[in-house]
């Protein structure tokens, strides 16, 4: 994350909820996303976008379970025009911080942190769930309808075939693997 100046820090104290001063139940917020919250982190994947972020945070004496609905639209630039457009997005995760003596992330859905942790800051949680649901491959919805590349046949010229049938050597290779 960035931290070059004020504004970049004041931004991101937003995303900070002190865990400390609640009580054990449930509770809920909500972040707007827009340009300024990527421009946070560093080499970020998305550049542009507008999203909300609802979470529903659930502190009980052992553990604090968030979960996270994130909605809207990031901008994205086509793997194959390099056309920028619009892709909708919409994801739910679901993040536990169990208490433990020492920070330590478990896995992707588990994290333990300090007893005497008195902050949680979100905005790293939110970053990585909607980088996450951007798609491997970025076409530009006027490509929808078209084949895949690995579904085209290229021939002479700019004449394309849609395959009808795998190719003889793959099946060859299939019976290889499957070999035991």
């Amino acid at each position: 994350m960035r931290f070059e100046n004020w504004e970049g820090m004041k931004l991101l104290k937003k995303y900070d909820i002190d865990i400390s001063k609640l009580n054990l139940g449930r509770f809920e917020y909500s972040f707007q996303i827009d340009d300024s919250f990527f421009e946070l982190f560093d080499y970020s994947i998305i550049d542009q976008g507008s999203l909300k972020a609802d979470l529903v945070l659930e502190k009980t004496s052992t553990f604090i379970s968030l979960h996270f609905q994130i909605v809207g639209i990031i901008k994205l630039v086509c793997d194959r025009s390099l056309d920028v457009f619009d892709y909708k997005m919409s994801t739910n995760n679901e993040l536990v911080l169990r208490f433990g003596d020492e920070n330590m992330e478990i896995s992707d859905e588990i994290e333990i942190i300090s007893y005497k942790t008195q902050m949680i800051n979100v905005a790293s949680y939110i970053y990585e769930f909607i980088s996450v649901a951007v798609p491997m491959k970025k076409l530009h919805p006027r490509y929808a309808d078209e084949p895949e590349d690995d579904q085209i046949i290229y021939t002479s010229g700019d004449e394309q075939e849609e395959k009808s049938e795998i190719d003889p050597r793959w099946i060859e290779l299939k019976k290889l693997k499957h070999k035991d």
